[in-house]
């Protein structure tokens, strides 16, 4: 207990006199999954929409590899990146590896398939009279996807919001294609696991309590949109 308690005293101290280190990895965090997240909503929020509105052979098997990919492991992920842009990599030559760069593109893997899902889960809550109103007034298909996502916008902003909660706390990708380099690559995970293994908590703990704050408002937002999602639905 004692351990803990001045642990936390140090690393509150730390956080108010916004030591230059700890800062700095708590602006690659949020720099490289805000990106990720950008890149990943770009890409998934379209391919949700396009599924969802879509009636093709194979729908359940595409749904059905969505959701599996779900539950796809940081380090399957990391291994598979890492092959494709290590020295000996397709892609070795555009110097990938242990960059920002390399940590976003594993990130953005990981949480398409999720912002692809909860968007397909978002607009398949709505009600079909939507699409068939926009329709018969003339709409095209991008004008009736524009009014489908304004209807399922606040599924969707959760979405978006869940995709950030789940690259703001991953380790693994981190590790294996960052590298965890000091002023560079390293995130407050990735921080923490290095400080762990060191034996000084203090920055660790430092880096937890920003952590966890960060997941406390992500979910605060992500409980907020779920609500007015429920809102709309009544």
């Amino acid at each position: 207990m004692e351990l803990l308690r001045d642990s936390m005293y140090s690393a509150i101290l730390l956080l108010i006199h916004l030591d230059a280190e700890t800062l700095f990895i708590i602006w690659v965090s949020l720099k490289v999954s805000g990106l990720s997240t950008l890149i990943a909503s770009l890409i998934g929020i379209p391919a949700g929409l396009l599924i969802a509105q879509s009636t093709f052979p194979g729908k359940r098997f595409v749904l059905t590899c969505l959701n599996t990919l779900l539950a796809l492991p940081t380090v399957v992920i990391g291994l598979v990146v890492y092959a494709f842009i290590s020295r000996r990599g397709t892609f070795g030559s555009l110097g990938l590896l242990y960059t920002q760069e390399a940590m976003i593109i594993g990130q953005v893997i990981l949480i398409v398939p999720l912002v692809t899902s909860l968007t397909i889960a978002a607009v398949s809550k709505l009600d079909k009279r939507y699409r068939l109103s926009a329709m018969t007034l003339g709409a095209d298909r991008l004008q009736t996807a524009l009014v489908i996502f304004s209807e399922a916008r606040f599924g969707i902003f959760a979405a978006v919001i869940a995709a950030f909660g789940r690259v703001i706390a991953e380790v693994g990708i981190g590790m294996m294609l960052g590298g965890n380099a000091k002023g560079f690559t390293r995130t407050m995970t990735t921080a923490m696991a290095l400080e762990y293994d060191k034996g000084e908590y203090v920055l660790a703990v430092a880096l937890g309590i920003v952590l966890m704050s960060i997941a406390f408002a992500v979910n605060l937002l992500f409980q907020f949109f779920q609500g007015r999602t429920r809102t709309d639905a009544v």
